[in-house]
């Protein structure tokens, strides 16, 4: 299905395609290809293209997603963060407008409980390989020019040093005294370095508005026939939590 979509969509984003307005990183490409069109060693062909696409689009749901499915575990976990963050949405948006982007700079609580699920849950533990372009000698050890480097942020999130409470869920590790939401530069899930998610923008508009709207309207707790939540995740690729039953009461 995705890839019918993404078939689709390149065809209607040619017939629309302005080299004097470039909308996207598929008109780029685009571009780059009819510039190209005569070399048969060019990167820029049809199948490069689906792959790239197919690539940001796949790790783009699979992420937010996987985000989104921490953020609700971990209201049902903690009811008195989750009212917070209504009483932040109702205060600032109200019950009825749908959330916009712009809303986020008056909501610092509820930018901090997204940043923090984004922490606690991990999502992605190992970051996008790196190399090395020179030697280095880092505590004791020899790295010479083009070795692979793969960071593990799972270090840098959970490391004693850079948080308060890193083993706990809590939102006041991004927000100082007066409640005014502060960045980290420990908040490292998007990968380290310059070539980061490219994503990262995006990504974060996303999460802002699926949460606050899911948070807005419908009041997650625990199922009546569940004791305790688990918190444990299946490691892969990505950190997902465990299948548990959710129930989501319409406000």
């Amino acid at each position: 299905q995705t890839i019918n979509f993404l078939k689709d969509f390149f065809k209607e984003n040619r017939q629309k395609l302005d080299d004097n307005d470039l909308r996207s990183f598929i008109d780029v490409f685009m571009i780059r290809q009819q510039k190209e069109s005569e070399n048969r060693n060019s990167y820029f062909h049809e199948n490069n293209l689906m792959a790239s696409a197919d690539s940001m689009f796949t790790a783009g749901m699979e992420t937010t997603s996987t985000t989104l499915r921490w953020g609700m575990l971990l209201m049902m976990k903690y009811p008195e963060i989750q009212r917070k963050v209504h009483e932040e949405i109702i205060r600032v948006i109200g019950s009825e407008r749908p959330p916009r982007v712009e809303d986020r700079k008056d909501m610092p609580y509820t930018d901090a409980v997204i940043h923090e699920i984004q922490r606690f849950g991990d999502i992605v533990p190992l970051g996008i390989t790196h190399e090395t372009t020179v030697d280095v000698n880092f505590r004791g050890y020899f790295i010479p020019k083009g070795t692979c480097v793969i960071p593990l942020l799972s270090s840098v999130l959970y490391d004693k040093t850079q948080w308060e409470k890193p083993n706990e869920f809590n939102p006041s590790h991004f927000l100082n005294a007066e409640g005014k939401f502060v960045k980290r530069n420990a908040f490292i899930p998007f990968s380290a370095g310059r070539r980061i998610c490219a994503g990262e923008t995006l990504a974060k508009m996303e999460l802002f508005l699926f949460f606050t709207t899911l948070i807005q309207k419908f009041k997650f707790q625990v199922p009546p026939n569940v004791s305790e939540l688990d918190l444990d995740s299946v490691v892969g690729f990505t950190s997902v939590p465990k299948y548990q039953t959710v129930c989501a009461v319409r406000r």
